[in-house]
């Protein structure tokens, strides 16, 4: 499915993609409980730091994902997601890959991310894991807690 993806910095205000992510929004708190839920709403993937990225199947939105700086060497991802009818066709792998590869290129030494635990989870700890990222503590201004699962990877 990710031949013919088209992954593009984007501004995170186009109407397909604040439905996506407001969607995102809503299944994080669906799943996981309120003081958990770190996901950003489209106004923050809008701010200096975070670079945005959409994945388009011709006019379609497939997916998207972000990368935040949190230094010089070390960026974050955020809002990860495949659209509903694009889920377990590989946009999510092909995203995943795209941001690393972005942070390879930035001169980044780690890529690091938070996301729940659980069954809803998962697919995405599969993803993550199966390309490197490791468990590891809270990062930046991430405190403990039971829910949340913080993963790195090396570059």
């Amino acid at each position: 499915m990710s031949d013919g993806l088209r992954i593009v910095e984007d501004d995170a205000s186009g109407k397909a993609i604040t439905a996506l992510i407001a969607f995102h929004l809503a299944e994080m708190h669906r799943y996981s409980p309120a003081c958990s839920v770190h996901a950003l709403p489209a106004e923050k993937l809008r701010e200096p730091g975070v670079t945005f990225y959409a994945a388009w199947m011709g006019a379609d939105l497939a997916g998207c994902g972000a990368i935040k700086q949190l230094d010089a060497t070390h960026g974050e991802l955020k809002s990860m997601r495949a659209a509903p009818a694009f889920r377990g066709k590989g946009v999510g792998e092909a995203v995943l890959l795209h941001l690393i590869a972005e942070a390879r290129l930035r001169g980044y030494t780690r890529l690091s991310l938070e996301t729940g635990r659980g069954e809803a989870f998962e697919p995405a700890l599969g993803l993550y894991r199966k390309h490197g990222f490791t468990d590891c503590g809270p990062f930046a201004d991430y405190v403990p807690d039971d829910f949340s699962v913080y993963l790195t990877l090396r570059l």
